[in-house]
């Protein structure tokens, strides 16, 4: 069996507002950007680099969904972003005024620090240890 994970649908209140974050503050690439109707559109975006899990970013359709946003995890770190330069990512993310919700840390698995997207989730940025994380992700 060969699988792996694609997409990612992350709740977003503003197409164009989410595409300006993920490309322009966290330097992701835009994938797709198609319309679909006079409302919806599949907007996929992806960070640079040998990856292929993207995000889909969907525009909440209704009430329920609008409570969502930035709370698909319950208040958990959500998504964990793979780097290989962790200061250079963190140096980059203060420049751009991205909330740092905690310092960079050195773990067992590697350096980390946590950052909140525009709306609010988490993100674990992860510079993997020779020994850690980077190990795992081809188990």
């Amino acid at each position: 069996m060969n699988q792996h994970l694609g997409l990612i649908s992350i709740l977003v209140d503003d197409y164009d507002k989410a595409i300006a974050f993920y490309t322009g503050k966290l330097a992701f690439q835009l994938i797709e950007d198609t319309r679909l109707t006079e409302e919806k559109r599949w907007v996929v975006v992806r960070p640079k680099g040998n990856g292929t899990a993207s995000l889909l970013l969907a525009k909440a359709a209704n009430a329920v969904q609008k409570t969502q946003i930035g709370r698909q995890s319950g208040g958990r770190v959500f998504l964990f972003l793979f780097t290989d330069d962790l200061e250079r990512d963190y140096n980059n993310y203060t420049g751009q005024g991205i909330e740092i919700v905690r310092e960079p840390v050195t773990q067992n698995y590697g350096r980390v620090f946590v950052f909140a997207d525009l709306y609010g989730n988490l993100w674990d940025c992860i510079q993997p240890a020779n020994n850690g994380l980077a190990s795992k992700q081809t188990d």
